[in-house]
């Protein structure tokens, strides 16, 4: 099996508290609010939200992949640290076994937040990948986060 991995790290005006419990905490009910056409829902299928729960997150009509699951791996709400693996799912596209996220959101020096995002994706035996195959996903990424923001700073009064 091999692996490529990716960093991005992405300044945000919002509090890190609050981008946290908006993002990862709330995020089954507000991505699928703040991005309806790419994402339908978040069922959760095994636990109950903390470490080792499995949710199958089903993609809307924008989208061109129909669902993933999506499993907790680690969850510290004190040090705003999240990670997860999609485990399953067509986004996976038959040669990768998984691909692992760790999201870090710190408080930045202007009462802002700064997003550590680290991706690793785990391809099946001898397949390999390329950056350039992955390009889409990190800008997906990039863009559910500014979405969010976006949400917030029209909501000031959500997720105090």
């Amino acid at each position: 099996m091999g692996m490529i991995s990716y960093d991005m790290e992405v300044t945000y005006s919002i509090p890190a508290a609050k981008m946290f419990k908006a993002f990862v905490l709330d995020a089954d009910n507000l991505i699928p609010k703040i991005l309806s056409q790419t994402i339908k829902s978040f069922e959760i299928i095994q636990g109950n939200g903390g470490v080792g729960t499995v949710k199958v997150i089903s993609f809307g009509e924008g989208s061109q992949f129909k669902s993933v699951k999506h499993q907790v791996d680690g969850l510290d709400k004190e040090n705003f640290l999240y990670s997860y693996s999609i485990i399953e799912g067509d986004a996976l596209m038959g040669v990768l076994e998984k691909i692992s996220y760790e999201i870090k959101i710190e408080a930045s020096f202007d009462g802002g937040s700064v997003c550590k995002n680290s991706s690793k994706y785990h391809t099946k035996g001898d397949v390999r990948i390329t950056e350039d195959q992955i390009k889409g996903g990190k800008e997906k990424a990039l863009g559910m986060f500014k979405v969010a923001e976006a949400y917030l700073l029209a909501n000031p009064d959500a997720y105090n």
